[in-house]
């Protein structure tokens, strides 16, 4: 359990330091591509799968969490408990960075059901991150 939290952490940590000294344009292709590669170790309860896509000239990354909850009533109610939370934790751990934010890019974030119809749907960006994190 140590070595996981150690090898999240240090790929946080390497994710954080490549964005130290690039325009917004390159930060956000490197955040994706650190992304896809660590994210195995982003674990939540029901999600199955989670990708990056950016979409350089949007300044938006789509973050997709696939899950093996169904498109029911009673899985509805569980996925609008779970994402809110998962977000806020992903945001203060800097799975999600602030900074990518505070310069502009969007995160789409899409909690789907296990047929990748959304369940929840969440923007992130200057408006609404204080939102998420309270």
């Amino acid at each position: 359990m140590i070595k996981k939290i150690m090898k999240i952490s240090f790929a946080i940590v390497f994710m954080l330091m490549q964005i130290g000294c690039k325009n917004s344009q390159q930060k956000l292709q490197e955040y994706v591509i650190s992304y896809n590669e660590s994210a195995k170790s982003i674990k939540s309860e029901n999600v199955t799968l989670t990708t990056a896509r950016g979409y350089i000239h949007d300044n938006k990354i789509e973050l997709r969490f696939e899950t093996d909850l169904k498109q029911n009533e009673s899985d509805k109610k569980l996925a609008a408990a779970q994402f809110p939370k998962l977000l806020k934790e992903m945001i203060n751990k800097g799975q999600i960075p602030k900074e990518l934010i505070e310069e502009g890019i969007q995160f789409d974030a899409y909690y789907l059901a296990d047929d990748n119809t959304v369940f929840e749907k969440q923007i992130l960006n200057k408006e609404t991150i204080n939102e998420v994190v309270k």
